[in-house]
């Protein structure tokens, strides 16, 4: 997983498109739906890891 387009296809595997308008706001929303999608054990942890380091990265870029 390497890009923002891979976190999205992630999420979208489970039926959930997450779009507001506010990037910063969906950032914090994938990461909210992750963590869940986790917890419940229907991703493996490195799967979770490797969107979250794609998530950080484009928030660093966002607040530079």
């Amino acid at each position: 997983m390497r890009t923002m387009t891979d976190v999205r296809a992630l999420l979208k595997r489970f039926g959930t498109i997450i779009y507001t308008g506010d990037e910063l706001g969906d950032l914090d929303l994938m990461e909210d739906e992750l963590a869940e999608l986790h917890h419940w054990g229907m991703i493996e942890t490195s799967e979770y890891m490797a969107a979250l380091r794609v998530i950080r990265r484009r928030r660093s870029e966002l607040t530079g």
